[in-house]
């Protein structure tokens, strides 16, 4: 070798992937680096540098010694590479082609001990082959690999390779979870900051405050893994966020939340829910079904608050008429205003309106919740069979018409499905007698199939509606254990609200004279809807005259006025008075020569004006001009003449 080889390195490249493990410890790094140093020296290779990767997989590129020696390479500091076989390089023929022919191109030489390949001794055809089949292992384990987690999934084992924040595996069975009880504190801890109306990157900034160890390096630490202890105690809205959209924290077991698409593809493809597999009651829950469903619904609330606090009623407000949210108004422009905190529709807002107003104080609708809270827990504390009753009795009635019309409906879809069956079948036979053609048996078959997969997925939907029609007799039941978890219903917090109160349906007011105005305001409350306590119904007085709005306010002002008319015709006077005075101080006071002098002045710019205006105007209607002039001549003739 030359001194220009001899200042270069040797580039020795080990790598070791997970899967290589399995085959024994020939494959291991350390035998790895012994075998091509002895090689190296053997040979008399100066500058000996090695770059090791381990545990990374064959089929990535991105490796960071392989990214390290690139960089070498493209450099011009490397003279010959040396690698145990061409499999080290990677099991993708392709990129491996790629880079031989860079270290062709850049006069680089490339050996493979076990293979037998130096490119100093030319081209050698067998090469491409080893590729090829280095890939077809890849391939092959990775069939094999998702053959068997695909047969775990559909069994309901868990896929993830350790458990997930809250829970660890169980010592004597890795397919089972124990609930990790300090990490679960943390889990109820954001479950209920989430039902209080604090939003994920809200409650990732309290947890970092409080330097709570983040998942990753918890998970690391019980696990005897390395982590890094630059942000141990960094949260991040991401990482919350990921906490509640899992449903394991019931208790159940998702698989196939995502998906590769190919063995060389390391992007992962999320999966629609609809297509996941879930398992329920796999391990001992550490939120509650109606704790984890009340977090999703304040979720998709979206609270904007600049420095201060988001109003908790927030997103539980709908109209009446267009069934929109109602907005949150808070501040105003003006200091000799009082701050406003209201509701009105969102698209009243908007131009053209799309709605109307419809607003309600906050104060008063919270007030209103609470009472409506507070009066139908009182209820059912002490009238529990009475409430049980009275549920039933209005979700039989509810429900009544519906389930009848969904077995109607279900009935006729059964037997025209039933139909379809047989037209089908006779279709079929007379195809093959030969009584239709081929292609009209193709358009009607396809039609018909069309028609029976409408048909099924309709029987599906309505199955499952007549199932929920059943499963409602349970939410009174739900409804007493929530008033149960609650002993003072003096103040209504975030979290009471979230859980109690489905939503609050708000109308428009309708006004009267004398700042008096009448809203309807309906209040649903989780699992029981709208409850309306029995001692409290409205009853019917007919032997008293119906109380008419109008005509009580006109009372009332008529009343007032008389008892007050010598205060009221005195204080209008005072301000007659005022008017007047501030009239008379605003007129000028300037001598007579001064004002003839002002309106001389005036009558000169009015006329100056004109003169002005007539200018323009004759000169823009030339032709308008002549005509007046000969009419303005005619008449004058005309005069002379008589």
């Amino acid at each position: 070798m030359n001194r220009q080889h001899n200042s270069k390195i040797t580039a020795l490249y080990e790598r070791l992937s997970r899967d290589d493990e399995l085959q024994g410890e020939s494959n291991s790094i350390i035998n790895q680096k012994s075998m091509l140093e002895d090689y190296a020296v053997k040979n008399g290779f100066p500058n000996v540098r090695h770059f090791s990767d381990d545990g990374i997989s064959g089929t990535r590129f991105d490796r960071p010694a392989f990214v390290e020696m690139m960089s070498e390479i493209e450099a011009g500091t490397v003279a010959v590479c040396v690698v145990k076989d061409m499999s080290r390089l990677g099991r993708d023929y392709l990129r491996v082609g790629l880079f031989m022919e860079t270290l062709r191109e850049k006069g680089i030489r490339l050996i493979a001990v076990n293979d037998g390949y130096d490119s100093d001794n030319g081209e050698d055809d067998f090469t491409p082959f080893r590729n090829i089949i280095a890939e077809w292992y890849a391939r092959d384990t990775s069939r094999k690999i998702k053959s068997v987690l695909q047969a775990k999934g559909n069994n309901g084992e868990h896929l993830t390779n350790s458990a997930i924040y809250g829970y660890i595996k169980d010592p004597n069975d890795k397919n089972h979870w124990l609930v990790d009880e300090e990490a679960a504190a943390v889990v109820k801890r954001i479950f209920s900051m989430t039902i209080e109306g604090k939003g994920a990157y809200k409650i990732a900034r309290i947890l970092t405050d409080e330097k709570i160890i983040r998942p990753s390096v918890y998970n690391a630490i019980r696990d005897g893994r390395s982590y890094s202890t630059d942000d141990q105690y960094m949260w991040g809205g991401a990482t919350v966020q990921s906490i509640l959209d899992k449903q394991e924290y019931m208790g159940h077991t998702v698989n196939f939340r995502s998906q590769k698409n190919s063995f060389k593809d390391k992007k992962i493809h999320r999966i629609p829910k609809e297509d996941w597999l879930i398992f329920e009651n796999t391990q001992e829950p550490i939120i509650d079904e109606q704790t984890w469903h009340t977090a999703q619904k304040c979720r998709t609330v979206k609270r904007r608050a600049k420095n201060r606090e988001p109003n908790p009623l927030t997103g539980l407000l709908y109209c009446g008429d267009c069934g929109s949210r109602l907005y949150n108004h808070r501040g105003t422009h003006w200091e000799k205003y009082a701050s406003q905190d209201s509701y009105a529709c969102c698209k009243y807002s908007k131009y053209p309106p799309k709605c109307t107003r419809h607003h309600i104080q906050a104060a008063i609708a919270h007030q209103l919740i609470l009472d409506a809270i507070r009066n139908v827990s009182e209820y059912v504390r002490n009238n529990q069979d009475e409430f049980i009753k009275i549920v039933c009795e209005e979700n039989e009635l509810r429900h009544e018409q519906n389930t009848k019309t969904r077995r109607k409906q279900l009935a006729q879809n059964q037997k025209r499905f039933d139909e379809l069956n047989a037209i089908i079948k006779k279709l079929f036979e007379e195809s093959v007698s030969g009584k239709i053609t081929e292609k009209r048996f193709e358009i009607l078959s396809q039609d018909y199939e069309r028609e029976q997969e409408e048909l099924e997925l309709s029987i599906t939907e309505l199955q499952a509606g007549l199932e929920q029609n059943q499963a409602d007799g349970e939410k009174a039941n739900h409804f007493i254990r929530l008033v149960k978890k609650y002993t003072d219903f003096s103040e209504l917090t975030p979290e009471m609200l979230n859980e109690f109160i489905e939503r609050v349906i708000v109308f428009e007011a309708e006004r009267f004279p004398g700042k008096y105005k009448r809203q309807r305001v309906d209040i649903h409350l989780n699992f029981i809807g709208k409850f309306a306590i029995p001692s409290q119904a409205e009853i019917p007085d007919e032997e008293h005259e119906p109380y008419d709005p109008v005509k009580s306010c006109r009372e009332r002002q008529r009343k007032y006025y008389w008892n007050n008319r010598e205060t009221i015709l005195a204080k209008l006077a005072e301000e007659r008075a005022e008017v007047k005075a501030k009239k008379q101080a605003a007129l000028p006071t300037k001598s007579p020569e001064e004002i003839q002098a002002a309106q001389q002045a005036k009558r000169e710019k009015k006329r100056e004006y004109q003169r002005e205006y007539q200018k323009k105007w004759r000169e823009q209607n030339p032709d308008k001009l002549i005509e007046i002039q000969k009419k303005h001549c005619e008449k004058k003739r005309a005069a002379k003449s008589a």
